[in-house]
């Protein structure tokens, strides 16, 4: 599976290269759409933006499997333009002020084009700022510099610049020469780097799934209501392929393919974990069963849309997550074993 390893981090870097916060997912939309479409797939964009593939199999009493990624990362907002033409910013999804302070970041106007800028506390020089080390990192105390000569909220008017407008950060992707990914939204982009390249094996193996197996890259799920629509009528069992946490108490490693068993929704299905646990030892996978304390799914926002159907979550090991973060390709390459173990 080395092949398709490296074919899912060539997609996921790819894909880490286009903006997509959540609400601003229309160019990496188009870009899924054209590589399912070019690995033989019929591809349909739902009402939402997510785009929805059906990956083969054949109809069993089992019913079909939902395998869930999401597209959309964390980002920003324009909530206001200061008098001194810096922006205000409010955080799209988990993101925090800590993590991006002094990032490079474009501001994606509606009708003008896109600026750059960096997000830095407000009088951001220590030679001025007697309370540097002591200002706690929030948004309202962060500001967006942008790389134009601004002076006041008119001249960012002038330049398109308004409230509403997304504001997205530099992921700074990497590929080490030991096999370590880094990069900011792996999460969760590195595992729709990992459903595309299950997608390219189950073509060129020829390989039919035991049931019908289907692949939803949702939009939103970074706001809470991705999983929540577009679920096929033979449905009866989604997992949602996100990152699996790296921390304290975990016993997960970026290397890994992590196995949730329960997450702040509560706990995962019994009988689906199980079947993951299987599947990972029959394809001698290297994986971890945890518990992570602060994290919501897709498929979570499925069942609680009021779809009947069983759930589980697994993912490659990512550290830092919602920060600068770091996986490895034989987390990849474990998550892809068990996917296969699963389905075939």
């Amino acid at each position: 599976m080395d092949h398709y390893v490296d074919f899912a981090l060539e997609k996921t870097m790819e894909l880490l290269g286009i903006h997509s916060p959540t609400g601003y997912t229309h160019e990496a939309e188009e870009y899924l759409l054209r590589e399912f479409s070019a690995l033989g797939y019929e591809p349909r964009r739902t009402n939402k933006g997510g785009i929805l593939v059906d990956l083969g199999g054949r109809p069993s009493e089992e019913g079909g499997l939902l395998l869930e990624a999401h597209a959309d990362t964390l980002g920003g907002m324009v909530a206001e333009i200061k008098g001194n033409g810096r922006l205000r910013i409010v955080n799209v999804g988990g993101l925090n002020a800590n993590n991006v302070e002094a990032e490079n970041c474009y501001i994606v106007t509606k009708f003008n084009g896109i600026y750059e800028g960096t997000l830095q506390l407000c009088n951001a020089s220590l030679h001025v700022n007697d309370d540097y080390n002591g200002t706690s990192r929030k948004f309202p105390v962060m500001e967006v510099v942008v790389d134009e000569p601004i002076e006041s909220a008119d001249d960012a008017r002038k330049l398109g610049i308004e409230v509403g407008d997304f504001v997205c950060f530099d992921p700074r992707s990497k590929i080490t020469a030991s096999g370590y990914i880094k990069s900011r939204f792996l999460d969760d982009k590195l595992s729709v780097g990992i459903l595309l390249s299950l997608a390219k094996f189950l073509k060129d193996s020829g390989c039919t799934p035991m049931r019908n197996i289907y692949a939803h890259i949702t939009v939103y799920e970074e706001v809470g209501h991705g999983g929540s629509a577009s679920v096929p009528a033979d449905v009866t069992e989604a997992i949602s392929v996100d990152m699996g946490c790296v921390g304290d108490g975990l016993q997960c490693t970026e290397r890994k393919v992590s196995i949730c068993a329960k997450d702040s929704g509560g706990p995962y299905s019994y009988e689906v974990v199980k079947k993951l646990i299987a599947a990972a030892k029959k394809e001698h996978a290297d994986y971890a069963v945890d518990i992570y304390p602060h994290y919501g799914s897709d498929v979570e926002a499925t069942l609680s849309a009021g779809y009947d159907l069983r759930h589980g979550l697994i993912g490659p090991g990512v550290y830092a997550s919602h920060g600068y973060e770091r996986s490895h390709k034989d987390g990849v390459l474990n998550t892809l074993k068990v996917l296969k173990g699963y389905i075939l």
